[in-house]
């Protein structure tokens, strides 16, 4: 199965709180995409990695995801090395995606800034000719290099260099987040908080959209950040 664009997170609810309204709109749009999770998110406050997988699958569902898989690494100690790159290498020959949005370069949860880089060497690892990585049959995958990896940005302030306008999917984006119940404020819960269960923790996600989507006068708009150079065909199609 080959898709337009493959969203992959450190955690489950990574992609949800970055750059789901971005996958709704593409999707309803006519593009395809999938996701995949590097973690299960075991060491998250609330909840359980049992949970939060249900969780994942109902969001991919609601924002007409094709797929989500998960890569069962370590959550807080995955490691940059050949068996993570290569499962991440793997994902990226299977799919065969033009686009891959991948996590923040630098954040306040350490795995995100790792993730970010694993999976940025992953898309380059994967269209060398000389790796080989074989599917559940043996076979070896053909090499697939995406043609851009943009990084979503999430917790800490990131200038973007692009944004993408959201305003009419800002509704979907906060439905696809609601999906992980378990993870946001629930006066019934006994639970300890977390930096994401507090009651005004949506209005945050909501001010962060507004703030990239100011300059360019959109109501909602999620930011991300570029690895080279990005290019336009004509001064016009500026904005």
């Amino acid at each position: 199965m080959k898709v337009d664009i493959l969203a992959i997170g450190a955690h489950p609810d990574d992609v949800e709180l970055s750059c789901s309204g971005t996958l709704i709109k593409m999707i309803a749009e006519g593009k395809t995409a999938g996701l995949v999770d590097l973690t299960r998110g075991e060491l998250g406050t609330r909840g359980s990695a049992e949970l939060r997988t249900i969780e994942a699958n109902n969001s991919a569902k609601k924002m007409g995801a094709l797929f989500r898989e998960n890569l069962d690494m370590r959550d807080g100690f995955f490691e940059h090395n050949d068996e993570n790159l290569r499962k991440i290498a793997k994902m990226i020959r299977k799919y065969r995606p033009e686009i891959v949005l991948a996590n923040a370069v630098s954040d306040r949860h350490p795995d995100h800034g790792r993730a970010s880089k694993l999976i940025s060497d992953a898309c380059f690892i994967a269209g060398l000719i000389k790796v080989e990585i074989l599917d559940e049959e043996g076979q070896a995958y053909d090499r697939w290099r995406p043609k851009a990896v943009y990084h979503y940005i999430q917790d800490y302030h990131i200038e973007p260099d692009f944004v993408i306008d959201i305003t009419d999917h800002i509704e979907a984006k906060m439905e696809a987040i609601l999906c992980f119940r378990s993870q946001f404020y629930d006066p019934k819960s006994n639970e300890p908080e977390s930096p994401i269960s507090t009651q005004n923790f949506f209005e945050s996600v909501k001010a962060k959209n507004r703030v990239f989507g100011r300059p360019l006068n959109y109501d909602f708009a999620e930011g991300f950040t570029v690895e080279r150079t990005i290019g336009v065909d004509s001064l016009f199609d500026l904005k």
